[in-house]
């Protein structure tokens, strides 16, 4: 295979030809019924947690964890139970997420690394941000919370479409200021060279900030604040919300610990009470919005970045697998829209949904224009979504994560599900009726396996090699090993 040891050029022409074969990028968004001149283009608030599991919403089943907004929210709108991200780790999936791209195809395949191995890399600026393209068409745009898409002044928010950014730049951080601000100060009078990224001071369209409040409730305090000032000007809004809960370190507030007094475990209980920082939050900003007169004309699209971190408190079930995985676990999230009057009230979608379609969808309520060169992997799903119907029928999802030697690929199609996990067989599940994939059925549907193994490699002869690593360690595997040429990942038994 020479995909990854010849020039960009070579991975430009095979991604063409590989992607007119299999899922077509769409440079325009799919027909569907036209929003009429007389409606406003909506505002848009679109709230990403960081590792939340797919069972700890009420909405999605959590029994033990309390989210009464957002489960009022969601069941005055749509919720999505087969909603997938395109990568089951962070950096990744907000690539995707933001730039409309499977994160493979345009080499962001791994984390940003930490502690400044970083500076100076970051999603290239060939590929326009959807925040970019609102900003085009007449929307006042934000960014608050965690950024980890590059931290220098390229590829800083201010830069990507976002008038406004309130947050950190790298992948995580802590969550008291009065205890990462010490070590900071501890650190920066040591005259350390690098600095953790989790205690570096928050900033303000590049400013530096001393913040006082939670991290969680900053930002949605900065949230409140944005909605206010959009409701000054005459355009509408596009907010990207990305809280970093409940994301490592867990820390979480007394007064929240304390409604969760009959969770044992340390780590759940840490865990739920983030997860209801996050819920207190969107209810502040859904009162700023009503107090402004802006709810009624403003789709809020909630979810998270990837599977939740069982290690650390989370919980996916009925999903196997937890963040990182290519098990339903890793990639299958939490979601809903809500929009009045806009979207079917109490409606469950079934059908797979990706992030990918995101950009495309709002490119199309926004009445947005691409640019001539943007291609998008995703799809407008609006009117699918809107009448309950599968947007991707036929069509097939993916996810793939490198590790140490190997790499793991998912790949579903309407009701079947194609696995490869820590160099085991490929397994098949009908995914449809088996959400768990507690049920190999590759030894009696062999053909659809190899249909789907096989759209599979496709896919992957579109990626274009790795612009980072993280662990930065594994460049030096993929060099030296057969990783780049995925390892015979896409072999099955004869």
């Amino acid at each position: 295979m020479i995909l990854y040891k010849n020039t960009r050029a070579i991975f430009f022409a095979a991604s063409l030809l590989v992607l007119s074969c299999t899922n077509k990028p769409k440079k325009v968004a799919q027909a569907t019924p036209e929003i009429t001149t007389e409606t406003k283009q909506p505002n848009i608030l679109l709230v990403l947690c960081d590792d939340l599991g797919y069972s700890d919403v009420g909405f999605n089943g959590s029994k033990d964890i309390k989210t009464p907004e957002l489960d009022r929210l969601a069941s005055a709108g749509t919720m999505f139970t087969s909603a997938y991200v395109a990568h089951p780790f962070c950096g990744p999936s907000r690539a995707a997420l933001l730039t409309g791209r499977y994160p493979h195809t345009i080499g962001s395949q791994f984390n940003l690394p930490a502690n400044g191995e970083s500076l100076g890399k970051g999603i290239s600026s060939n590929e326009q941000f959807i925040s970019k393209t609102l900003q085009e068409s007449g929307y006042y745009t934000g960014a608050i919370g965690k950024w980890h898409l590059g931290a220098t002044q390229e590829y800083h928010p201010n830069q990507r479409g976002f008038t406004d950014f309130y947050g950190f730049l790298g992948g995580g951080h802590n969550y008291f200021p009065e205890q990462y601000q010490a070590q900071y100060e501890r650190q920066k009078k040591a005259k350390k060279k690098i600095i953790r990224d989790y205690i570096l001071p928050l900033e303000h369209n590049g400013k530096e900030v001393k913040e006082t409040e939670y991290l969680t409730d900053a930002f949605s305090r900065e949230a409140s604040r944005f909605v206010k000032e959009a409701s000054t000007k005459d355009k509408p809004f596009f907010l990207y919300l990305a809280y970093n809960a409940p994301h490592v370190p867990l820390e979480a507030k007394q007064e929240d610990l304390e409604k969760f007094s009959d969770i044992k475990d340390k780590d759940r209980r840490t865990y739920a009470a983030m997860v209801y920082a996050v819920d207190r939050g969107v209810k502040q900003i859904v009162h700023t919005l009503k107090e402004t007169n802006q709810l009624e004309n403003t789709l809020i699209i909630f979810l998270s970045d990837n599977g939740g971190n069982t290690d650390h408190g989370a919980t996916n079930y009925p999903l196997h697998g937890r963040k990182g995985d290519t098990w339903e676990g890793g990639y299958r999230v939490p979601m809903f829209m809500y929009w009045p009057k806009n979207i079917t009230q109490g409606q469950k979608n079934n059908f797979p949904i990706t992030s990918l379609d995101l950009y495309p969808t709002l490119v199309h309520l926004g009445k947005a224009k691409l640019p001539d060169n943007k291609i998008l992997n995703g799809k407008n799903a609006w009117e699918s979504i809107v009448a309950n119907k599968n947007p991707h029928k036929k069509e097939t999802l993916f996810a793939m994560r490198h590790r140490e030697g190997y790499t793991d690929v998912s790949a579903r199609k309407d009701d079947w599900k194609a696995l490869k996990v820590s160099r085991q067989p490929w397994k098949l599940f009908k995914i449809t009726e088996d959400i768990s994939e507690e049920n190999d059925l590759s030894s009696t549907h062999p053909e659809i396996l190899k249909q789907l193994v096989d759209t599979a490699k496709q896919w992957s002869n579109s990626h274009t090699e790795p612009l980072w690593f993280d662990p930065t360690y594994l460049e030096r595997m993929w060099k030296d090993s057969t990783m780049a040429t995925f390892n015979n990942t896409f072999s099955l038994p004869k």
